[in-house]
């Protein structure tokens, strides 16, 4: 939207929607505001955000689509309310309401972990407001037939966001499981994911997040409902994924109308940044043909 470089301050942005303050990173070319929209919803482990899962793949995107990174309710610099239904819910209401405000009709979604979970079910609840429907290791959606749960990434995230004091090495452990790379885990990345998720603030969003699950199960179980979905999607997995490893994608890639799958060799639960070119790719193809 703007010649200006993409920093993080320079792609923010705030708005109301459905009661909350929601915030954003915004970004697109600037010649064509008629762009195809891309909202992408990041994952959840502690001190995740649009900016921290997506930051990197911003320029790419913004060349062709009017781009928007969301910080979901709980996490970032949005709001961290007590959800009154399950977080895939509750997210995608808001989401939802965030593209009225922005006068946003019609858009392609990209949901990492967490955030596939709330695309899946703005496509599930409002198959209008969705083009096309890319999906990495999602929740909710998958369902582990070889693997047992709860996974090493899940096991891993549960020790950080339970533990009264959590400690830099929790926090590397737990970035460990993500990346198939363990060089990629930097002293300068925990440092600054543990900076984010130790903000009481950020500590109590997490806990309210997570309550919403327990509380409401039956509704973050979106594999009972994938046969509804009517948008193309396509399924995307690193091979390695420890976090929802890649056979929980068969149920979701047979029982989806119109779904296809990538599987990034050499690869975790960070496709967007361990396979940045292939990834970034595969999307804008996906969305534009």
């Amino acid at each position: 939207m703007s010649p200006r470089p993409l920093t993080h301050a320079s792609t923010s942005r705030t708005a109301k929607a459905a009661g909350l303050t929601l915030h954003f990173h915004e970004a697109g070319p600037a010649e064509d505001p008629d762009a195809p929209v891309v909202i992408m919803l990041h994952g959840g482990g502690p001190g995740a955000s649009g900016w921290s899962n997506f930051g990197g793949n911003l320029p790419h995107f913004a060349e062709r689509f009017r781009t928007l990174l969301v910080d979901q309710p709980c996490y970032g610099r949005s709001d961290k309310p007590e959800p009154d239904r399950d977080y895939f819910g509750f997210s995608a209401a808001a989401v939802v309401a965030l593209m009225d405000e922005l006068g946003i009709e019609r858009a392609h979604f990209i949901g990492n972990s967490l955030g596939g979970g709330a695309a899946t079910r703005i496509a599930l609840d409002h198959p209008d407001r969705v083009g096309k429907l890319l999906l990495m290791g999602p929740g909710g959606i998958s369902l582990n037939l070889f693997s047992a749960d709860p996974t090493e990434g899940i096991k891993r995230l549960f020790e950080f966001s339970l533990d009264p004091e959590p400690t830099r090495e929790r926090m590397r452990t737990f970035l460990t499981t993500l990346a198939h790379d363990p060089a990629l885990v930097t002293d300068a990345l925990v440092e600054e994911r543990f900076a984010q998720a130790t903000d009481p603030e950020a500590r109590l969003g997490n806990a309210r997040m997570a309550a919403s699950f327990a509380k409401w199960p039956e509704e973050a179980m979106l594999w009972r409902e994938a046969h509804r979905i009517t948008c193309p999607v396509l399924l995307t997995w690193g091979r390695e994924d420890r976090v929802n490893p890649v056979d929980g994608a068969f149920l979701a890639l047979k029982t989806i109308p119109d779904a296809r799958l990538h599987v990034f060799p050499h690869c975790g639960h960070w496709a967007q940044t361990e396979a940045a070119d292939e990834f970034n790719r595969l999307a804008t193809d996906f969305f534009l043909h």
